[in-house]
């Protein structure tokens, strides 16, 4: 198969978070016809193929989940582009993994490769599928580097940011509409906090030589019991993106400082971000290699997870960042060979 047909293949297979058990069945019984059983594990939906043998290890890493249908159908070329859920996000990066697994020269290389196929990406940070597999596999904290092939418009993306969640509820006091001054507005309450968020300029940060940009945004909200109800209390959802030389600690005493005026603050979720890779062999090579940009995450990914078990990884993937999770989701064909030629150098050449 080309890589373009590795791709369709993947795309045509269903596999929303939850799901993920057909296209996980699939990958093992064709990587099954290039490894020996006892090179291959499943855990759960997810598929960790090859084992370390000695030499210096290294991750290809990918989720095969995808976010759910949006009326897509199956994948399809038009023009330069291939269309389809999970085509940038992160199929395109997946089917990269399977060409370079599938690969001789990969398998008898410098370096022992071993492939990271895991679920449940896509939905609660609590349920990530890389969770159970690092845990269940303790050799894979060895590895000496990690590819995450996100998508990453054929960029190195270094770090990543950190990331929390929080309930932020302004109270009031409710009352008929009619009378509404024997009431407290929740929702206009929160006005003059809501404006400032509005007005708030990313705030930019320098680490490792690269430039990450904290933002605050309210993604959801919710508020009063009936049209005729002044409302007594409204709760936004604050999404906090900081950058990675804040732990999460920083982060929560930053929260506190933007959220002073509200009345009350519920965290649901604060989840560190991963340092920029300085000093790494296996990185010099790799942008040496790619000749790719270098640029920083301004997302959360899987290397944060990577990183808390000591292992450095990267981010590069011929998906399109933009695509992600859209309608009408599609990556350029072009991109797909480029990333594989980068990594099977990369992974090949001593």
């Amino acid at each position: 198969m080309t890589l373009l047909d590795t791709l369709s293949w993947l795309v045509d297979i269903p596999s929303v978070t939850g799901e993920e058990g057909l296209l996980c069945e699939a990958l093992t019984a064709r990587l099954g016809e290039s490894y020996p059983d006892r090179d291959m594990c499943r855990i759960g939906n997810s598929l960790v193929v090859g084992r370390p043998t000695g030499r210096p290890l290294v991750l290809l890493v990918g989720h095969i989940d995808t976010v759910p249908f949006q009326g897509q159908g199956p994948a399809r070329v038009e023009g330069d582009r291939l269309f389809g859920l999970g085509t940038s996000d992160m199929k395109s990066g997946v089917a990269v993994m399977v060409h370079l697994l599938e690969d001789r020269s990969v398998r008898n290389g410098p370096v022992d490769v071993v492939g990271v196929f895991y679920d449940a990406e896509e939905g609660p940070h609590a349920l990530n599928g890389l969770e159970p597999v690092l845990q269940g596999l303790p050799w894979l904290a060895d590895a000496a580097f990690a590819v995450v092939t996100e998508p990453t418009d054929l960029e190195l993306q270094l770090g990543c940011q950190g990331l929390v969640n929080a309930t932020v509820r302004f109270e009031g006091k409710a009352a008929h509409s009619a009378r509404p001054w024997l009431g407290v507005n929740a929702v206009t309450k929160a006005g003059d906090w809501l404006a400032g968020l509005h007005e708030r300029p990313p705030e930019p940060y320098e680490v490792g030589g690269l430039t990450f940009y904290e933002v605050f945004s309210v993604t959801r909200a919710s508020a009063g019991v009936a049209n005729n109800v002044i409302p007594a209390t409204f709760d936004l959802n604050l999404n906090y993106r900081f950058a990675p030389h804040r732990s999460g600690s920083d982060a929560l005493a930053r929260l506190a400082e933007i959220t002073a005026g509200a009345d009350s603050v519920d965290v649901k979720e604060c989840v560190d971000g991963a340092p920029v890779p300085e000093g790494n062999p296996f990185l010099d090579r790799l942008v040496a290699i790619s000749d790719a940009a270098v640029t920083p995450k301004q997302a959360w990914t899987d290397v944060a997870r990577l990183a808390r078990y000591g292992i450095p990884a990267v981010n590069y993937g011929p998906g399109e960042v933009a695509q992600a999770h859209q309608a009408t989701e599609s990556v350029p064909i072009a991109n797909l060979d480029p990333a594989y030629q980068a990594l099977r150098r990369f992974l090949t050449e001593k």
